[in-house]
């Protein structure tokens, strides 16, 4: 299969399982997928994220050697916010290594501030750091304060909901 073909060529859940079923546990072909993702285009970049979400679910040791590339362009000016969003989705359900804290926590605390960000990378973002808490119970103050803030300034359906299972789990 040409992964960047298949990509392009549907972009729906169908389309993005088949490819995430054809990588399965393929270390190579993963290799090929990361690869898309973090040099390609946009739109191929947009979709790859979806894909890796999804391998991710079922072989998350794949992950593992690309994890400080993906935080890397997680971080990068002018991220797609699909990328954001589905790195983000995938973090929140990993053990992040030691070495990739201080980077995660940086910018999961970046997009809780800044007000142009999606619902859904402020959740994920909340996620995230509640997890980190539990090795760094210092953060859990800034966490309650800007969590308390999302639930005044933005008080969506989908905040609310996480906000009040990371209070509760930073108590």
């Amino acid at each position: 299969m040409d992964l960047r073909t298949a990509i392009l060529a549907e972009h729906s859940r169908t389309q993005s399982l088949y490819i995430a079923g054809w990588i399965g546990n393929s270390v190579s072909r993963f290799r090929q997928l990361m690869q898309l993702f973090l040099e390609d285009e946009y739109r191929v970049v947009q979709r790859a994220a979806w894909v890796i979400s999804f391998v991710a679910m079922k072989h998350p040791a794949l992950l593992t050697t690309h994890l400080p590339a993906m935080v890397a362009r997680m971080e990068d000016a002018g991220i797609p916010v699909a990328v954001k969003r589905n790195v983000l989705r995938i973090l929140q359900y990993l053990d992040i290594p030691t070495p990739l804290h201080g980077a995660v926590m940086n910018s999961c605390f970046r997009f809780l501030e800044d007000p142009e960000e999606p619902v859904a990378v402020k959740a994920f973002s909340m996620s995230i750091l509640a997890g980190l808490a539990k090795d760094y119970p210092d953060i859990k103050n800034e966490i309650r304060l800007l969590v308390e803030d999302q639930l005044e300034t933005n008080p969506t359906p989908g905040i609310r909901s996480r906000a009040k299972k990371v209070l509760k789990a930073i108590q």
